[in-house]
């Protein structure tokens, strides 16, 4: 069984406290009274996650927190004390964050980016603000152009931050902001480029032809939520496209060009018109 983990445990016996469970090496930890089922019974597996009491007592939970053991996730500060501060990470005992592992000086009901470590000389979990502590320099070209999970970050100079897979740190240029993005926020991207230093450039588009089909649909789809008009045509401004489609205006033209040659749309001087045509743009 490993701390910080959803693990996979076999009840082995039930006591006053709960029902003890055990690994494939028979370690046993409890999981308390409050968590069992009329459904559970001796063999039964449950999924847990292993976490320590308050009396450093291994001890397990049916509630998930809202990260795992090298996870980072936006989280409320609530407690500070001379050892370091507490945040709420979805769990009765809030998790400590020892100054050492603060970036800066925090306030109780701040919210920041943290991360979860193991602590191996005191066998703890901690939260920590150094996130690089849980990246590793990305050397898989063949990511180039995949889909990934981002976790937004902070704002950089040129860009936007952002935790590629909760593995890899990864960038969006301010050229590529094609929405308003916050910290803490867990969306799709795109791998744009692998860059040497092992970082990677991301992209809230597809990074390829694709795009502009997937552009097609976005189009289409808000026309048919809007009564068939949206006030947006070839000669709106790019912020304006960004807001209401999240897309950029460079690929909006592209889609509408199609989306007009197929005479899918209509192109007033206010505004896009849909024509109810049925052909497709690959027709």
């Amino acid at each position: 069984m490993q701390l910080g983990k959803i693990n996979s445990l076999e009840i082995k016996r039930f006591a006053p406290p709960g029902a003890y469970l055990v690994d494939q090496q028979e370690n046993e930890v409890l999981l308390p009274k409050k968590y069992l089922t009329e459904d559970l019974n001796e063999g039964s597996i449950v999924e847990v996650f292993i976490m320590k009491d308050s009396a450093e007592r291994l001890v397990a939970i049916k509630q998930i927190p809202y990260l795992l053991l090298g996870e980072c996730a936006y989280m409320t500060v609530v407690e500070i004390n001379p050892y370091g501060a507490f945040v709420d990470w979805g769990l009765d005992k809030d998790l400590f964050v020892p100054f050492a592992e603060q970036r800066q000086k925090l306030e109780v009901g701040e919210k920041h980016l943290f991360a979860l470590l193991y602590d191996y000389d005191t066998d703890r979990l901690y939260g920590t603000m150094k996130l690089r502590k849980i990246l590793s320099p990305c050397t898989d070209q063949s990511l180039s152009g995949k889909e990934v999970q981002i976790l937004v970050g902070d704002l950089a100079k040129l860009g936007r931050n952002v935790i590629v897979n909760m593995l890899y740190e990864g960038l969006i240029y301010n050229d590529h902001l094609i929405q308003t993005l916050t910290t803490g926020q867990q969306l799709t991207g795109y791998v744009s480029k692998v860059r040497t230093d092992g970082k990677l450039d991301i992209r809230l588009e597809i990074p390829n032809d694709a795009r502009y089909d997937a552009a097609e649909k976005k189009i289409l789809n808000i026309l048919a939520e809007n009564n068939g008009f949206i006030a947006l045509t070839d000669k709106s401004q790019p912020e304006q496209v960004r807001e209401m489609l999240g897309i950029s205006k460079k690929t909006f033209k592209q889609a509408l060009g199609k989306l007009y040659k197929y005479r899918r749309i209509a192109i007033d001087t206010n505004g896009i018109r849909s024509l109810n045509n049925d052909r497709k743009p690959n027709d």
